[in-house]
């Protein structure tokens, strides 16, 4: 991880590090970015401005801790130590010390200026201890588990940012990143499986007799069909059961929450119509997408 300035960066902290000229250069709009779906969307200049540098700051430390999660050519004991470094700064923020790298600089300041909890960040730490480690997930709850510690807490920290400590807001924006995470491992399952990682329930697939090298572009059966016509059932019902946060919130909140609904949904139909497209390079909206998802919003359905 970066050293302070003056310090000689070790070994570790040189493996902890990470390319921020890599990152996504646009701040991800709201509880869009806790599922990793990044198009161009018109929602992206809903944000207000005050709200940009701080979900940049948390997009960042999201984007760094996932890549390191996932960093090819490295054990699983590597990349978990790298992120036991991020577990440090963390705890370096709760005690009021100041953090060694430039990112938990950052964040230290927004934490303490929109009294942001920093239970959220460990949570989502944890899930990139999952994927630093586990490949596979035994059952639909052993998945959901997953997706909602890698998810929800960024939903949580969204309206901590917007002041709303609404109990029924943040069930609503729980189900709605759990769905939204869920609706992203299923559009890029042959991308997943290709860097070794199946993202889908184990016990299922067995049920279902698909086998792991059914998982990519040229090779499917009809069995695979009936089995993700399931998972995009649960992932819908994950995101109506997120819905009306979109009319809970007010104003361009609340129209943004509606666009990402919409998309998601979106998605899913797309998913629904071509279950193998799964299979190949993953889905995404495309302009006409867009145009329908705007309307959806507009109309507040």
């Amino acid at each position: 991880m970066p050293a302070i300035m003056g310090q000689t960066p070790g070994p570790r902290a040189e493996r902890a590090s990470y390319n921020q000229a890599s990152l996504p250069p646009r701040p991800p709009l709201l509880l869009l970015f806790c599922a990793g779906i990044r198009h161009d969307s018109p929602a992206l200049l809903l944000l207000p401005r005050h709200l940009r540098a701080p979900v940049q700051i948390m997009h960042r430390f999201v984007q760094s801790a996932r890549t390191i999660a996932r960093a090819g050519g490295q054990e699983p004991q590597e990349r978990l130590a790298a992120l036991h470094e991020y577990e440090f700064e963390l705890d370096r923020i709760a005690t009021g010390t100041v953090p060694q790298a430039p990112l938990f600089r950052e964040l230290a300041s927004i934490v303490a200026q929109r009294h942001l909890p920093l239970a959220p960040f460990h949570s989502l730490l944890a899930a990139c201890r999952d994927d630093a480690a586990q490949t596979t997930y035994a059952d639909f709850g052993a998945l959901m588990d997953y997706c909602r510690r890698a998810a929800n807490p960024v939903g949580r920290l969204m309206l901590a940012l917007v002041g709303d400590d609404n109990p029924r807001h943040q069930a609503y924006a729980d189900a709605l990143c759990t769905g939204l995470q869920f609706v992203q491992l299923l559009r890029r399952v042959g991308a997943d499986f290709a860097q070794g990682r199946v993202y889908l329930p184990q016990d299922e697939l067995r049920r279902h007799g698909i086998l792991r090298q059914h998982l990519h572009g040229d090779f499917t059966t009809p069995l695979w069909e009936t089995f993700m016509r399931a998972q995009i059932e649960r992932a819908r019902r994950l995101l109506q059961a997120g819905a009306p946060l979109g009319l809970a919130l007010p104003g361009r909140a609340g129209f943004a929450v509606r666009m990402i609904v919409a998309g998601g949904e979106r998605i899913l139909r797309k998913l629904h119509a071509a279950p193998a497209a799964a299979l190949g390079k993953p889905v995404r909206l495309g302009a006409w997408d867009g145009a329908v998802t705007l309307g959806r919003a507009l109309a507040r359905r």
